[in-house]
């Protein structure tokens, strides 16, 4: 078997934007993809859908004996005939062991390829509005790991007390004290400015500011946690008139339960809102062959959801049979769909709901008439009813099916630990939501809950739990419009 190719990836920090196009390329088309803990998670949804995920993260690392695993993983990928896409925090080559897994893949004779990454030990402190050299305060900056050695050798701080560029220490909030220590020891002055930035890059960028002399005290007070950097020199003093990434409030996680083809919009929409999208969909969007031969006998046709135009024209054979047929759209959200297929709808009810959209055609059409309403399996449609109030004949074809999604209840509660706002979109997905946690609430404590719109909330409110935010326009943006207002 021909041998695959590795490609050690760096992904730059946590601002998924900061990811290089050659690196967004190699993700894309690779067979099996082996990530650690300190890349954007927004990344792994660029992979194809046939890709091999392996996570091995680094709680610690220091440690060598999963670094060994990883080299095995991928050469025995490599080896498997895969294109294997090592992707990592930051540059590869910057602390990131990139040369450890080269040799690895250069003794079993795989091809490979490396693509720089951004490295955070300039990148965060950036984000943080902290320059790591400006002219009269730092003309050199120098990068060092946090963690001794593996054989316990530590840093020469006789020598890097008297560096007189900015100091960035990766990694080393475990070891802080001895960093602060030392520096001290060896002359460095305690009165030195010191910046430590957790998560940096990412919308829960926490940035402590302080002095060599208290600079502890301030990492127990304020309780902070690695991934994080320290920067130590007087450019630190620049961030209050630098700093331009406002995230001094951590940032709003919310819960994304759609369909996961319909999941990375409403996500993306909400990343660029300043909140943290975490995907868990609680249904499944699949579209049905039906039969359109007969569509010349109506004289109008109704959409009351995007996915009913999606999987209408993924059965139409030819978009001219529509020409003279009125057609009508539930919302904003579905119009627009309809305009992606070169169709701008005759009308839209003011209140996004079928029943309004069966009302509205009779403006447009004849007693009689033939009309088509294009639905899914569980979306209310009673045509009977609008027979006999519209004197037309109405008929539905069920074009999608809603599938419910019943999730772990350990992976909902690990998904919810940190969340803050769960969205609903349809009934469905409270229902699958309800029944996934066997209709136990107690947990979600004290989050809020988001509906689309009356339907759901009824729907929400029938099974027990409490409507925070119902939006005024009943589509995903309109949902978040009212969140974040």
């Amino acid at each position: 078997m021909k041998k695959g190719k590795a490609y050690i990836i760096g992904a730059g920090p946590g601002d998924f934007e900061l990811l290089t196009i050659k690196a967004k390329r190699i993700i894309e088309n690779s067979d099996c993809i082996v990530y650690d803990r300190l890349i954007s998670e927004d990344i792994l949804k660029l992979a194809k859908k046939d890709a091999e995920l392996i996570y091995l993260g680094k709680g610690n690392t220091e440690g060598g004996l999963i670094q060994d695993e990883i080299n095995e993983t991928l050469v025995k990928k490599c080896l498997d005939g895969k294109n294997v896409a090592r992707v990592k925090g930051g540059d590869p080559f910057v602390f990131g062991r990139g040369g450890e897994e080269i040799e690895a893949l250069v003794k079993n004779e795989i091809d490979f390829e490396v693509i720089p990454g951004i490295t955070s030990s300039i990148s965060v402190p950036a984000y943080a509005g902290i320059p790591v050299t400006h002219r009269g305060l730092a003309r050199s900056f120098h990068v060092f790991t946090g963690h001794t050695m593996e054989n316990g050798k530590w840093h020469n701080f006789e020598n890097i007390a008297k560096l007189e560029g900015t100091l960035v220490f990766l990694m080393g909030v475990k070891n802080l004290d001895l960093i602060v220590g030392d520096l001290i020891k060896f002359g460095k002055n305690s009165k030195t400015p010191v910046a430590i930035i957790e998560k940096g890059a990412t919308k829960n960028q926490r940035v402590t500011v302080g002095t060599l002399e208290n600079i502890l005290e301030l990492v127990e007070k304020n309780k902070i946690l690695p991934p994080a950097i320290t920067i130590i020199g007087e450019v630190v003093e620049l961030r209050e008139n630098f700093k331009w990434f406002k995230n001094d409030i951590l940032a709003k996680k919310i819960l994304v339960t759609r369909d996961k083809k319909q999941a990375k919009e409403m996500s993306d929409n909400i990343s660029k809102r300043g909140a943290i999208p975490v995907e868990l969909p609680f249904i499944e969007i699949e579209n049905l062959k039906i039969d359109l031969e007969s569509l010349k006998k109506y004289k109008a046709i109704l959409f009351n959801s995007p996915n009913g135009v999606n999987a209408f024209f993924e059965n139409l054979k030819d978009i001219r049979i529509l020409s003279n047929i009125k057609i009508g759209a539930v919302g904003v959200k579905t119009k627009e769909v309809l305009e992606n297929y070169k169709i701008i709808p005759d009308f839209i009810p003011e209140e996004y709901l079928v029943d309004r959209l069966a009302e509205e055609v009779v403006k447009f059409t004849n007693e009689n008439d033939n009309i088509l309403i294009v639905t899914s399996d569980i979306s209310p449609c009673n045509i009977e009813k609008y027979n006999s109030l519209y004197k037309r004949n109405y008929e539905k074809v069920v074009a999608y099916n809603t599938k419910k999604i019943k999730v772990d209840r350990e992976k909902i509660i690990e998904a919810l630990k940190d969340i803050d706002i769960i969205t609903f979109l349809s009934s469905s997905t409270v229902e699958a939501f309800y029944e996934s946690l066997d209709g136990d609430f107690f947990i979600l404590g004290d989050k809020k809950i988001a509906s689309i719109g009356p339907m759901t909330s009824e729907t929400i409110k029938r099974l027990g739990m409490k409507v925070s935010y119902e939006a005024e326009k009943y589509t995903a943006d309109g949902l978040l419009d009212i969140i974040f207002k």
